[in-house]
C-alpha cells in the first residue's frame, strides 16, 4: 500500500510539473524546493533532475542564479549521489551557466568540497568545476587544486583531475602554459599508467595558446610516437596533434606529411584514423597543404588496394581539396587526378565512382567559376562515363545515394555547360518517359532533376543560342537551347499515364513535380489545348492538397487560369472559415490576373480556350483594368478576413493592397490618355495659363489629370520601398519582384513628370 501512494505521488508530480497550466516560475520552484526538503531519496532525485527542464522553460537571470546557489549549497551538504545529480544538472545547463551573477559564492560553496576526506567527493567536485570552467576560467585556487589533485594516489580523483585539466585548458590560456610541463612530465613518467596517459595526452591539444607551448606540445607527442607503437596509442596521439595543428595552422603542413606517413601502417584501425585526420585538415585548411603532399597523398591513393572504406576516404580528402585552387588550378595534378579516377570508373563500386565524377565536376566547375580553360579530358571523361553510371545505378535501388551523386554532378555541370545540359535534360527526360521500372524515390528523384534543368533553362529566355567558345569542346556554333519544348509531350504523356487508368496516391509527389515543370516550360505564353486536356484529368483525381499545390506552382509560372478553377474548388472544400477567405482571395487575384492576360471574364475564357488568340470580342485595356482592380480590393477584403492574430498576413494584404493601388493608377493614365483625345481644352485654356504661369495649363484639365497620376505612382513607389524594407525576411524572389515593382512605378512616374511638370519652352512647343 505505501508502495502505491510513493507511486501515486510520484506520477502526480511528474504531471503537475509538465502540465500546461503551470505557467508561473515560482510556484514550479515552490515544488522542486518542497522535492529537494523531502526526507525520501527517490523524491529528491527527481527534484534535482527537473531543474534542466526549469531553465529551459524559464531562461531568466534571477531564476539560474538562485537555483544554482541552491544547487551549490545542497551539493557541499548532500551526500555523493545528491552530488553526481547535481553535476547531471551543470552539465545539461551549460548554456545557462554565464547567467550565474553570484559566480564567487557559487564556486565558494562547491569548492568546499575539495578539502573533504572522501576521494569520492574531491573527484565530483573537480568534475563540477570542469563543467563550470567557462565561468570561472581564471580562478588560480581551482588550478591549484586541479594540478594538487594530478598527484593523487587515488585513481578515480586522478581521472576527474585530467578531465578539468581539458576543461580549463581550453578556456584559460594560462592555466594551458603552467600545466604544460605537469602534463608532459607525467606522461614521461614510467610510474603512469598507460590508461591514464591515453587519457592525459587528449589535454595537450588544448595547448595552443602560446606559439613556444604549442611547439614543444606537438615536440613531445612526435617523440612518443616510436615509444608507444600500440594501435591506441597511435591514434590517440595523431589526433591530439591533428587537433593542434588546425587550432594553430602554421604545423598543418608538416602534420599532413606525418598522417600521409602513417598510411603505409600495416593496421586497418590505424589507416582509417589517419584518414579521418586528414579530412579535418583538408577542411580546415586546404590552402595550407603543400603541392608535394598533394602528390604523396595521390599517390598513396593510387597504390592503396585496401577495403571499400578506405577508397572512399582517400576519395573525400582529394574532393574537399579540389574545393580550393592548389588543385582545382594547377595543370600539373591534372592527369594524375585523371588517372585515379578513371581506374575508380573501372571498379565495379558506385561509391568510389560517384566520388570519381563528383571530383572531376568540381575541378570543372571551379574552372568555369573563375573564368579559365576547363581540363578537356576531364570534360571528355564525365562524357564518356556519366550517363554509363546513372544507367547502372538505375537497376538496383541500393544505389539510390550515388544516383543522386551522379545527377547532382549532372545539374552542377549543366548550369556551366549549355550543350552538355541539353543533353543531359534528354536524357533524364528519356530516362522517366521510356517504359522502364523506377521505384518511388528513383521517379521523385529524376522528376526533382527535370525541374532543376528546367529552372536553368527558363532562367533567362526561353530560347538560347550557344557561342561557339575556344575553352570549351562541348560548345557548337548555333543550337536552339530549350529542349523542354520537345519534350513536353512526352513529359504530359507521363502525367496522363500517372492518373488514367488507376491512380495511385503514393505518385501524388511526382505528378506534382511534373506538373511544375509542364508550367514552368510553357511560361510565358499560352497553355496549349492538349495541356489543358491533361491538367483536367489531373485535377480530378488527385487530392486537394496536391491540387493546391499544382495552383501555386501555375500561379508562380504565370497561369491564373488552371490556378483560378483550383483555387474556385478549393474554396467550397474546406473545413475551416479562414481557409475559405484565404482560397477565396487566391481565386480572385488569379481571375484578375486572367482577365489582365487573356481579356475576358473567367467563365467565358473556358469556353473560348481555342479562340483567345483570334477573337475581336476581347475587352478594352480600360476594361480589364477596371475589373481587374475590383477584384483585387476583393481580394484584399478576403484575405483580411483570413487573417488572425497568429496568421495576421501582414505582408499578403500589403502586397494585394499595392497591386491594386497600382493597377489603379495605370487605369487613370489610360483615362487621362483617352480624355486627351476626346476632350480639346476651352477657350480659355491659354489665358489660364499665363495667368498662373503655368504654360501647360493651354492643354486643359488632362494636365491635372496627369499631375494626379504622377502622385499616384510616388506613393507607390514609396509603398514598394517600404514593403522591401520591411519584407528582410522574404526570399529572393520576392525582393527582386518588389524591386521591379517600385523600378516600374519610378519609370513610369518619371515619363509622365517630364510631360506634365517640364515648363521648358523648347519642349512645349
Amino acid at each position: 500500500m505505501a508502495t502505491t501512494n510513493a507511486a501515486t505521488r510520484s506520477n502526480s508530480f511528474n504531471e503537475a510539473f509538465l502540465s500546461e497550466s503551470y505557467q508561473d516560475a515560482s510556484t514550479i520552484i515552490t515544488d522542486l524546493d518542497k522535492g529537494l526538503r523531502s526526507p525520501n531519496i527517490g523524491e529528491q532525485c527527481e527534484a534535482l533532475v527537473r531543474f534542466p527542464k526549469l531553465f529551459e522553460k524559464y531562461p531568466f537571470p534571477i531564476v539560474i542564479n538562485s537555483n544554482f546557489l541552491k544547487l551549490a549549497e545542497f551539493f557541499r551538504v548532500g551526500s555523493n549521489l545528491f552530488r553526481l545529480w547535481v553535476l547531471r544538472v551543470c552539465e545539461q545547463s551549460e548554456k545557462h551557466l554565464e547567467k550565474i551573477t553570484n559566480v564567487d559564492e557559487f564556486v565558494k560553496r562547491i569548492f568546499m568540497v575539495i578539502h573533504s576526506n572522501d576521494p569520492i567527493a574531491r573527484s565530483l567536485t573537480l568534475r563540477i568545476l570542469g563543467s563550470v570552467a567557462c565561468i570561472i576560467p581564471e580562478k588560480q585556487q581551482v588550478h591549484h587544486a586541479i594540478r594538487r589533485a594530478l598527484d593523487s594516489h587515488d585513481t578515480v580523483e586522478v581521472e576527474a583531475a585530467i578531465y578539468a585539466s581539458a576543461q580549463f585548458a581550453e578556456q584559460s590560456k594560462t592555466f594551458a602554459i603552467s600545466m604544460c610541463s605537469k602534463v608532459a612530465s607525467m606522461i614521461e613518467s614510467l610510474q603512469t599508467p598507460i590508461n591514464m596517459k591515453l587519457q592525459l595526452i587528449p589535454v595537450l591539444k588544448y595547448m595552443y595558446h602560446d606559439a613556444n607551448t604549442a611547439a614543444l606540445v606537438k615536440t613531445l607527442c612526435i617523440n612518443l610516437l616510436p615509444k608507444y607503437p600500440s594501435e591506441n596509442f597511435i591514434c590517440v596521439t595523431l589526433q591530439s596533434l591533428t587537433e593542434l595543428s588546425c587550432a594553430t595552422l602554421v604545423d598543418i603542413p608538416d602534420q599532413v606529411n606525418l598522417l600521409i606517413d602513417y598510411l603505409q601502417d600495416p593496421r586497418l584501425n590505424v589507416r582509417i584514423h589517419v584518414l579521418r585526420s586528414l579530412q579535418t585538415m583538408a577542411e580546415k585548411g586546404p590552402h595550407l597543404w603543400q603541392i608535394n603532399s598533394v602528390n604523396n597523398l595521390i599517390s598513396v591513393a593510387q597504390t592503396m588496394r585496401g577495403n571499400g572504406q578506405e577508397n572512399s576516404m582517400m576519395l573525400k580528402i582529394i574532393l574537399t581539396l579540389t574545393k580550393c585552387p592548389l588543385i582545382a588550378g594547377s595543370k600539373k595534378e591534372e592527369g594524375r587526378i585523371l588517372e585515379l579516377c578513371t581506374v575508380c570508373f573501372k571498379t565495379v563500386n558506385h561509391k568510389t565512382s560517384s566520388l570519381a565524377i563528383e571530383i572531376l565536376t568540381s575541378v570543372v566547375t571551379y574552372c568555369y567559376n573563375e573564368k579559365i580553360s576547363p581540363p578537356q579530358s576531364y570534360l571528355k571523361e564525365i562524357n564518356t562515363h556519366h550517363e554509363q553510371l546513372i544507367m547502372s545505378s538505375l537497376k538496383d535501388e541500393d544505389h539510390i545515394r550515388e544516383l543522386t551523386m551522379y545527377i547532382k554532378c549532372g545539374v552542377q555541370l549543366a548550369e556551366k555547360n549549355e550543350l552538355f545540359a541539353m543533353d543531359f535534360t534528354k536524357l533524364v527526360g528519356k530516362i522517366l518517359t521510356d517504359e522502364q521500372q523506377l521505384s518511388q524515390k528513383q521517379s521523385e528523384l529524376i522528376c526533382e532533376t527535370l525541374g532543376a534543368l528546367c529552372s536553368h533553362f527558363m532562367k533567362d529566355k526561353f530560347q538560347h543560342v550557344a557561342k561557339k567558345t575556344s575553352n570549351d569542346s562541348m560548345d557548337v556554333d548555333e543550337v536552339t537551347l530549350n529542349p523542354f519544348y520537345d519534350l513536353l509531350p512526352s513529359l504530359l504523356k507521363r502525367l496522363e499515364n500517372l492518373v488514367c487508368p488507376k491512380f495511385n496516391p503514393n505518385d501524388s509527389h511526382i505528378i506534382e513535380i511534373l506538373a511544375a515543370v509542364c508550367l514552368q516550360s510553357m511560361m510565358g505564353v499560352h497553355i496549349t489545348k492538349d495541356m489543358h486536356d491533361v491538367f483536367k484529368k489531373v485535377l480530378g483525381t488527385v487530392h486537394n492538397w496536391s491540387q493546391y499545390r499544382i495552383a501555386r506552382s501555375a500561379s508562380r509560372f504565370g497561369h491564373p487560369f488552371i490556378a483560378t478553377k483550383i483555387y474556385q474548388k478549393l474554396s467550397k472544400d474546406v473545413s475551416q472559415e479562414r481557409y475559405h477567405f484565404y482560397l477565396s482571395g487566391l481565386s480572385q487575384m488569379s481571375t484578375a490576373e486572367c482577365i489582365l492576360i487573356y481579356g475576358y471574364e473567367f467563365d467565358e475564357l473556358e469556353v473560348k480556350f481555342n479562340e483567345i488568340e483570334h477573337d475581336e470580342n476581347q475587352m478594352n485595356l480600360i476594361q480589364r483594368l477596371e475589373k481587374s482592380v475590383a477584384l483585387y480590393w476583393k481580394a484584399l477584403a478576403n484575405l483580411k478576413a483570413a487573417s488572425s492574430h497568429i496568421h495576421s498576413l501582414s505582408f499578403q494584404t500589403e502586397y494585394v493592397w499595392l497591386r491594386a493601388s497600382f493597377l489603379e493608377a495605370l487605369l487613370s493614365v489610360v483615362i487621362a490618355r483617352n480624355t486627351q483625345y476626346i476632350t480639346p481644352p476651352p477657350a480659355i485654356a491659354s489665358t489660364f495659363a499665363q495667368n498662373t504661369r503655368d504654360p501647360l495649363q493651354k492643354f486643359g484639365h488632362v494636365t491635372n489629370q496627369f499631375r494626379k497620376c504622377v502622385k499616384s505612382l510616388k506613393v507607390c513607389e514609396d509603398s514598394y520601398s517600404m514593403l522591401y524594407k520591411s519584407a528582410f525576411d522574404a526570399d529572393p524572389c520576392s525582393l527582386e519582384q518588389l524591386e521591379i515593382m517600385q523600378y516600374m512605378c519610378a519609370l513610369l512616374e518619371y515619363s509622365l513628370e517630364n510631360i506634365c511638370f517640364n515648363t521648358s519652352q523648347d519642349q512645349e512647343n
